[in-house]
This record gives C-alpha cells, sequence and structure tokens, in this order.
C-alpha cells in the first residue's frame, strides 16, 4: 500500500499532476497519429515506404513474382509464433525509426545479421518442398551442399528486388505516398489563409 501512495500526489499538486499526464499522453496521441504507428501492426506493403529509403524496395517488389504471393512481412518478418513476430517488427521498427529521426540512414540498405536469419528462415519455410522434393534433389544432387551452407540469395541475388543498390537505382519509381496526417479542416483554413 506504501508503494501507492508513492505515487499519488498531495492534494496542492493532484491538478498540476493531472493536466502535465493530460499534456503528456495527448502527445502520445498527436505522435502516434502523425506517425501513422497504427499501420505498422498489419502487413500492407505501402507501410514500408512510409519511410521515404525504402522506395526503391518496394518498387522492386512490385515488379516481382513475389508480389502476388507475399507481402513485406512474410520475408522479412519471423512467423514461429506472434509475439515473436511483434518482438522483432517492434525491435526493428524502433531502429528504423531512430536510423530515420536522426538521419542516420544510409545511402545504401544492407539487412543485418538478425534480419538474414529471418530472411533465410522464411524461404526455406515458403520454398520446403524445393529443398526436400526428389525429382528436383536428383537433378541438383551436386548442388545440395551448396543449398544446405548458404543463404539462398547467394545464388537468388536478385529475388525479390532485382538490382536495388541506392535511391538512384530506381530513379522513376512509382511508389504510393503516405497520406498526409494533416486533417482536411485544418488543410482548409491553412489554404485559406495562404
Amino acid at each position: 500500500m506504501k508503494f501507492v501512495r508513492f505515487f499519488i500526489p498531495p492534494p496542492e499538486w493532484r491538478l498540476p499532476v493531472i493536466f502535465a499526464l493530460g499534456i503528456f499522453f495527448g502527445l502520445f496521441l498527436f505522435a502516434f497519429y502523425v506517425s501513422n504507428a497504427g499501420s505498422y501492426l498489419g502487413d500492407d506493403p505501402k507501410t514500408c515506404v512510409n519511410c521515404h529509403i525504402m522506395a526503391p524496395q518496394y518498387a522492386t517488389w512490385v515488379h516481382s513474382s513475389h508480389r502476388q504471393y507475399t507481402t513485406c512481412n512474410d520475408c522479412h518478418v519471423p512467423h514461429n509464433n506472434i509475439v515473436n513476430k511483434y518482438f522483432f517488427k517492434a525491435w526493428d521498427g524502433l531502429r528504423h525509426a531512430t536510423m530515420f529521426t536522426l538521419r542516420l540512414e544510409p545511402q545504401v540498405i544492407h539487412i543485418k545479421l538478425a534480419g538474414q536469419r529471418v530472411v533465410q528462415n522464411n524461404c526455406i519455410r515458403c520454398h520446403q518442398k524445393l529443398l526436400t522434393d526428389e525429382p528436383i534433389l536428383a537433378l541438383t544432387r551436386e548442388a545440395h551442399q551448396y543449398r544446405s551452407e548458404r543463404q539462398c540469395w547467394t545464388c537468388h541475388r536478385e529475388i525479390p528486388h532485382g538490382r536495388v543498390s541506392s535511391l538512384s537505382s530506381v530513379p522513376f519509381a512509382r511508389v504510393p505516398l503516405p497520406e498526409s496526417p494533416v486533417p482536411d479542416w485544418l488543410s482548409k483554413i491553412m489554404k485559406t489563409e495562404n
């Protein structure tokens, strides 16, 4: 009970504390809304281009055969259980958000080791039959050791993103632009003042 009392302010401080908490809660909700944070809980690939640096990856994925069957999360997020999936999304997303906010994003994006493991496991998860089907194994018997010791993209380098090396590799890529977080009523007011 003493622990709970520690967090209850004295009567003369209750109103200012409630006011300050309301401001912080309002700022949190505003930041959540402006950053479109709720979209990151889903699997829509358009969410990935909220960050402009991902435009080449999105554009090349749209023109790949994987587009018909997968989303970004199908390859780049673990699927062994829901807790691990959302933990990885949160951890990786916070790293991305921090880099983008602090303007530390590189010109050329390279997948981190944790992401490489996830992508490799997802390649195997989706293409398991290609790795265990006897007729296919008979045709590629000598290449079997390469399949078990290398990462899939060692040979399949351009799947599904093609030759994306930087923002300039797809200069005319058409990607969906994130919607403006400014409400319509505020946009109208801003236009009439200008």
